[in-house]
């Protein structure tokens, strides 16, 4: 959705990881759209990526061949830190490619340190070519397993020794101090799955602070080199003339795969969660969703659900011509905003064909108008936005959400939230808005129509 601007069924990644011979199954980026590198290097942006690609492992999905002119990219969705060493049983070592080639890790390179190199050298070998260039930084960092130098999470011991709930309920308050949400907004109850922090042993307690204390050095450790890049720009002129965009990926990451029923064996078997040894490159530590309430708060839940907690995420902007400098803007705007607002800065018009072939037209809404100051908002009230990932459901048409929190997939276990009043997903008003309940329902019908929706049967996956 961020690479096409468009729905990620349309965009051919229906469901990550799965390959089908079923229309918005295809497990890679379909030719049913353009992806902005591709347009932004026809028109004549240089084009450069370091990081997690996940977007298909043959080589006609690779980054190359997508619009990227230069790129070292991770083809799985998650690696080790340090080395080479593969997180599942499918790609024991996992797969790096360099310009469409396969490519080795040397062992010891940090991820987060190694991704911001290699951007900053793909960056300094065109510099002073005239041409404008687009970089994409897209960090493994913090992903699990939760890995790095002790010089960055070690200044962070004992900060988190009161536990996740009281993390949870001071973010929480320190966003209604700074204005990010309402001053009435409530605190929604923990997931079933987190136990209260109360009920832990000591050592239960002392092993759970060290799971944040290494996410909290390695969010530290990305600051830094995000700074670094910051400085290459200063040092080489262009700093002044970026634009910079910042976002995360989802929600709060809760995925323990240590202890995962089918992927957990081969895990256990390469690496180590014992507690001296946690944040080391033989280490493998998840913080779980008790720290992942802790850091989706206000929202309820984290990554993998259509909650709040699971799909809301930080944006920053900021460079030349951007008005909302040091605000903060409450306008709703979706990923797939992002390429049309590159477009519009580029003064770029997405085509109907591209390579001789029908694409479809761009479901995004161009951001530039918010970032210039000439509106606070590029999305009306009676537009939706609808999303179905694995099984999980969101529509959302101004403040009115309808959402499910239950597999498999059944429309009788949606909820109707409206988010002006409550924002934390707590009372669901199905019963109490039958009409309006029924008005969300024709968006779920009329997405299902647009992207044929449908879930591959086992025979269908290749």
């Amino acid at each position: 959705m961020l690479l096409s601007g468009n729905n990620n069924h349309i965009a051919g990644m229906g469901s990550q990881d799965l390959q089908a011979g079923v229309f918005g199954y295809e497990g890679q980026l379909t030719d049913r759209i353009v992806p902005f590198p591709a347009l932004l290097q026809k028109a004549g942006y240089r084009t450069y990526m370091a990081g997690k690609w996940h977007l298909g492992t043959l080589p006609g999905a690779n980054p190359k061949r997508k619009g990227f002119d230069r790129s070292f990219v991770l083809l799985e969705g998650a690696g080790n830190h340090y080395d080479d060493q593969g997180l599942f049983s499918d790609a024991p070592i996992s797969p790096y490619t360099e310009d469409g080639e396969q490519a080795t890790w040397n062992k010891g390179d940090y991820s987060t340190e190694f991704y911001t190199d290699k951007l900053i050298s793909y960056i300094d070998e065109n510099l002073g070519d005239g041409m404008p260039f687009f970089a994409f930084a897209a960090y493994t960092s913090p992903h699990w397993p939760l890995q790095v130098d002790p010089e960055y999470w070690k200044k962070y011991q004992g900060k988190y020794d009161d536990g996740y709930e009281k993390l949870k309920e001071r973010r929480f308050e320190n966003l209604k101090r700074i204005g990010l949400i309402p001053a009435d907004a409530v605190l929604p109850a923990s997931h079933p799955r987190v136990k209260p922090w109360e009920t832990l042993s000591e050592e239960e307690k002392k092993t759970e602070s060290r799971k944040m204390e290494l996410y909290a050095g390695m969010v530290d450790n990305l600051d830094f080199n995000i700074g670094r890049l910051f400085a290459y720009l200063k040092e080489v002129g262009e700093f002044d003339n970026t634009l910079i965009v910042f976002i995360s990926d989802n929600g709060a990451a809760a995925e323990d795969f240590y202890h995962h029923e089918k992927f957990g064996t081969f895990i256990r078997e390469h690496f180590t969660e014992d507690f001296e040894s946690m944040g080391e490159p033989h280490s493998f530590i998840s913080y779980g969703p008790q720290w992942a309430e802790a850091g989706a708060s206000p929202f309820r839940y984290f990554k993998a659900y259509t909650t709040q907690g699971g799909v809301s995420a930080p944006m920053i902007v900021a460079g030349p011509g951007i008005a909302t400098d040091k605000q903060i803007v409450h306008a709703f705007t979706t990923i797939m905003d992002i390429a049309p607002t590159f477009y519009d800065i580029a003064g770029i018009a997405y085509p109907a064909q591209f390579q001789n072939k029908d694409v479809y037209p761009l479901k995004g809404r161009s951001l530039w108008p918010i970032f210039s100051g000439r509106t606070d908002a590029v999305h009306s009230e009676e537009y939706v936005f609808a999303l179905e990932h694995r099984g999980h459901v969101l529509i959302r048409q101004g403040d009115w959400k309808l959402v499910n929190t239950t597999l498999p997939l059944n429309p009788d276990n949606f909820e109707l939230y409206d988010l002006s009043v409550d924002l934390a997903e707590q009372r669901d008003l199905k019963a109490a808005e039958p009409e309006k309940f029924r008005e969300m329902l024709s968006e779920w019908e009329a997405l299902k129509r647009e992207t044929r929706l449908q879930i591959p049967t086992p025979e269908a996956v290749h």
